[in-house]
């Protein structure tokens, strides 16, 4: 298939061969190359000559210029004769293009290498049949320029090149439209009708009917919605604000493009001349089109007034949160700025609860792990944690854990920081260190509340770590997160917090460690066959694997389900710790941590990297992404 940028340099090429003679209008001559009438003999072109009369008998001139008689308006070279002389029709001698004709079928010309291109683009994103829907809307267009320069009638030639090039754009709007949900759809009423309002805005004109109308006009359908300052509720003020700020539209299309490639962070690096920015897309950072300094800074304002935070102030680290809708759903946005260098950097956390885990059976554990949490989860009593490294996804699999457990029964409190995904008939509490509502101190009052369920977002301190070890030996299921490379390591990162080994065995019940790691492309993924020394290596049977899996070498036509990645979505990698009596006495012990994985191994435990080759194996993921990602 033809690129982009070569099929529009093969439509401008083709456009001249066909405009260029098209319009030019050559005076006639009269076989010799002389123009049919004579030139005034004064050389005025206005004047009139008389002609003396000439009988029938009398053989004519050789002279060319008395073979015909004078011109009574004088000839000028161009293509509008008037009788009354170049001077009085503004245009000049020598011009020989119609502008009434070749302006529209110009105009034309570049609508159809603009849509030739949107229809390429778009079809491949959607998986129509770009092939055919290209070829159509090409040779549409061809056939209506070719008509419009041909056909002797003007206003024919111009209805038949309409035609010739609508007709399949209008076939492939219908198509595309079936596909699409209604704020997508193009060339609808809505459509046109925000087209015509952004036109005029940029103009400073407001011709928008409501507010509504110009929201969803001026920029994509998305709309920010702005924090309070006391943190509780929303500012329809600030919104207001952010709306009259230069940049409003550009800020929302970065969010809106970042939701659309399903981004979790948004990036703005201020460079030396620039605002660089990026998108975290499955855990890795691709570069976006990058603003200059003045758009940047303003984008940047923007989020601050949404996020309730103080404009004036560069230097020291801000943080924020604001929501936005988009497409009838509620999406939430939390900004943390921070001085650098060469300038304010802020990034944007995107929290989407619609793209969330919601139930442990959508963690992608085997069913034999999914039987094991549940058991552990439904105790009366008991600490359960989950760990691994920022970014690993400890807080969803805790989020999914609450959502299996029955709300309207038990009473479940949550202590977090911030509050990350809102959950039904849950009672969430987000810590506030500026106000000295830290965790120690809310789990003190929640305490008093008569919890069955207590979740900590993170043990990041003794003094947390020993309330919430009381809380569990005291009939409460604790859950909570704690940062450490696995199930053993997070047992001896809770004794090096202060915790008492005793009080500990007595409280824990099971450690979930876990990985994040990129799932291939199903579209795109590209099948091969293992060296035996690389199975062996990693302990499996060669003769038993029929493929790995890795992401297209073929750069040149990416995948329009992954956009070319490789990758779409993430898959958790799990390492279950059951804690057994013989485990307790050996944490009251305070054993070595290799008899303590001895022990785990004994009792069935898989190491990460042994469930990850699972993974491998079913062609979910790739080695290399495993090996980065699962040591």
């Amino acid at each position: 298939m033809i690129s982009g940028r070569t099929r529009v340099w093969w439509l401008l090429l083709l456009g001249c061969l066909f405009t260029a003679p098209a319009f030019a209008q050559y005076p006639p001559t009269d076989g010799a190359g002389a123009p049919p009438f004579g030139e005034p003999a004064d050389g005025q072109a206005g004047a009139a000559q008389p002609v003396a009369p000439q009988s029938a008998a009398v053989a004519p001139s050789a002279s060319s210029s008395d073979r015909y008689p004078r011109s009574p308006g004088g000839f000028v070279r161009g293509n509008m004769r008037d009788p009354r002389g170049a001077a009085s029709r503004g245009t000049g001698a020598g011009w020989y293009i119609s502008l009434f004709r070749f302006a529209p079928l110009l105009a034309l010309f570049f609508l159809w290498t603009h849509t030739t291109n949107w229809v390429d683009d778009d079809s491949q994103s959607l998986k129509l049949d770009a092939g055919n829907w290209n070829l159509a809307v090409l040779a549409g267009g061809a056939i209506g320029l070719l008509a419009g320069v041909t056909v002797p009638f003007f206003g024919l030639g111009l209805l038949g090149s309409i035609l010739a090039y609508g007709l399949p754009l209008g076939l492939y709007v219908k198509e595309r439209n079936d596909r699409v949900p209604d704020s997508a759809k193009v060339m609808t009423p809505a459509h046109i009708q925000s087209l015509i309002i952004r036109a005029a805005a940029r103009f400073g004109i407001n011709i928008a009917p409501n507010k509504g109308a110009r929201d969803s006009a001026l920029g994509p359908p998305i709309r920010f919605i702005g924090k309070s300052v006391s943190g509780r509720g929303e500012d329809d003020s600030r919104s207001k604000q952010a709306e009259k700020s230069r940049g409003f539209v550009a800020a929302k299309e970065l969010i809106y493009d970042a939701i659309m490639r399903r981004a979790t962070d948004v990036h703005l690096e201020p460079k030396e001349d620039e605002f660089a920015v990026r998108y975290r897309i499955d855990g890795v950072m691709y570069p976006a089109e990058p603003f200059d300094r003045a758009m940047g800074e303003s984008i940047i304002n923007i989020f601050k007034v949404l996020g309730a935070m103080d404009i004036t102030e560069k230097r020291k680290s801000q943080d924020g949160s604001f929501k936005a809708i988009l497409e009838k759903r509620k999406i939430d946005f939390r900004a943390a700025s921070q001085g650098t260098r060469e300038g304010e950097k802020l990034s944007v956390r995107i929290l989407d609860q619609s793209q969330s885990v919601s139930k442990i059976l959508q963690l992608g554990m085997r069913k034999q792990m999914q039987d094991q949490i549940r058991e552990v989860i439904n105790q009366p009593h008991g600490m359960f944690l989950s760990c691994g490294p920022t970014g690993a996804g400890k807080s969803t699999t805790l989020y999914a854990i609450l959502n299996d457990i029955d709300a309207m029964q038990q009473n479940i409190i949550t202590v977090e920081d911030p509050i990350e995904y809102t959950i039904p008939n849950v009672q969430q509490i987000e810590v506030n260190l500026k106000g000295g509502n830290t965790f120690a101190s809310a789990l003190r009052s929640i305490l008093r509340q008569d919890p069955d369920v207590i979740m900590i977002g993170e043990i990041r301190d003794a003094e947390t770590a020993k309330i919430a070890c009381q809380a569990a030996n005291t009939g409460h299921m604790v859950f909570s997160t704690v940062h450490a490379n696995d199930t053993i390591s997070a047992l001896y990162r809770m004794l090096d917090l202060g915790i008492e080994p005793f009080m500990l065995a007595s409280a824990i019940t099971g450690v979930l460690g876990q990985r994040l790691v990129r799932k291939l492309c199903d579209d795109c993924k590209q099948a091969y066959q293992p060296k035996p020394e690389l199975c062996k290596k990693l302990g499996l049977p060669s003769e038993k694997i029929d493929a790995f899996h890795r992401p297209p070498d073929d750069e040149n036509n990416p995948c329009p389900t992954c956009g070319g990645l490789g990758y779409k979505g993430r898959q958790g990698v799990f390492e279950l710790l059951i804690i057994n009596e013989r485990l307790r006495d050996m944490i009251r012990e305070n054993a070595q941590v290799s008899a303590v994985r001895a022990e785990a191994r004994k009792n069935g435990m898989l190491y990460m990297s042994e469930e990850g080759l699972r993974l491998v194996v079913k062609g979910a993921t790739s080695l290399a992404e495993l090996q980065a990602n699962v040591k």
